[in-house]
């Protein structure tokens, strides 16, 4: 396996010329440190690093005009002093308690001036720092790279189910079990329908995505399967990358059923921010007009109001996501239709897992 896809490891690395390295040596180092603004590194980073920018947003912009409108002499020496009053503060901050053997990677865009005079000053001080070689864009070209091939190692297995059976619990009860899963919801933070988004937290960049999933995939064994959801194209206003979503889609298939009151249960309490908020549930509801009519979301707008939720859950499900799933199925994922089904009896996590474990050993003997 390449190396820049396996575990971290403690074994130092070989540099290959003094205080640079490359991508493969990413995950080799104590830590991981962005010195790019927060505006960069908040669009996509590489996993597990901290933010030290020796340039904020206002700093790197206020540089980067009078590169433009003055001159390239002016905007070095602007940033330079800028650069070493935040390169002061953080070594009197983050850097104040770090023992002598600490070796952090250190990177900017691409490899230049920002993450050069971070590493220049901690290996200054004795600290074995290192620079990443092309920064975060050579970074970014090597996740590119990984997810067009990554997918073809895997053995997935895909779970599929209509809206509420329960298949990303099923999935989080087969991590619990000690079972390779691929949760792309959850890196996605988005539940895949029109009511999908998560209460408390927005989705990532496509970029930031791509990165969570890239650093899922590395730290898979190959040997053993990995479990994943029947997902579309797109989660929420993310898109599932190409190559993955044409390997689930030709995978083998577990279908997840449970009966309409079952399903009803668990969505209730997977949606519970909608059950304290009738008016936001219904601007959700609004969305889906133009597939089941005006009088039919309205009226789904007044089960809302009296809290008739078990009436609306259930007619949601009948009239609107069981016919789409079984049209996306049936086109999508064609070995479903002659896979295994999974039946899940109640709502809770004792079930959950009893249904998980079956999961593991039936594929194991299988």
């Amino acid at each position: 396996m390449n190396r820049s896809l396996e575990p971290a490891s403690r074994t130092p690395p070989v540099y290959r010329k003094e205080g640079v390295v490359d991508c493969a040596e990413l995950f080799l180092c104590d830590a991981i440190i962005d010195t790019r603004s927060p505006a960069e590194f908040a669009e996509d980073r590489v996993p597990g690093a901290l933010n030290l920018p020796v340039l904020d947003d206002a700093e790197r912009a206020h540089v980067g005009t009078l590169h433009k409108q003055v001159s390239a002499f002016s905007a070095r020496r602007a940033g330079a002093a800028l650069v070493s009053r935040n390169l002061a503060r953080h070594l009197e901050g983050h850097f104040a308690d770090k023992p002598r053997e600490y070796r952090p990677l250190i990177y900017c865009w691409r490899g230049g001036n920002r993450s050069g005079a971070m590493t220049t000053v901690l290996r200054a001080v004795g600290w074995q720092a290192v620079q990443l070689e092309g920064g975060y864009k050579a970074y970014r070209k090597q996740v590119i790279e990984a997810l067009a091939h990554l997918p073809d190692s895997f053995d997935f297995r895909v779970v599929c189910g209509p809206t509420g059976v329960g298949k990303s619990r099923l999935l989080r009860a087969l991590s619990q079990v000690g079972a390779q899963v691929l949760d792309l919801e959850e890196l996605a933070a988005h539940m895949g329908s029109v009511l999908g988004a998560y209460p408390d937290r927005p989705q990532p960049t496509q970029k930031a995505f791509e990165s969570s999933l890239w650093n899922e995939l590395r730290r898979f064994d190959p040997t053993r399967p990995v479990f994943v959801e029947s997902e579309s194209k797109k989660i929420g206003n993310l898109h599932t990358p190409e190559i993955l979503l044409t390997r689930m889609r030709a995978s083998p298939c577990l279908n997840l059923n449970a009966d309409i009151p079952v399903r009803v249960a668990l969505l209730k309490d997977e949606y519970t921010h909608f059950l304290a908020d009738a008016d936001a549930l219904g601007q959700r509801l609004d969305c889906l007009a133009g597939i089941q009519g005006r009088a039919q979301v309205d009226a789904w707008k007044a089960q809302a109001a009296a809290g008739n939720w078990d009436e609306l859950v259930s007619d949601l499900l009948i009239r609107h996501y069981d016919p789409a799933y079984l049209r996306s199925i049936d086109r999508n994922f064609t070995q479903a239709a002659r896979a295994q089904t999974l039946t899940l009896t109640s709502a809770d996590e004792t079930g959950m897992l009893a249904l998980a474990k079956s999961v593991v050993h039936t594929v194991a003997g299988g």
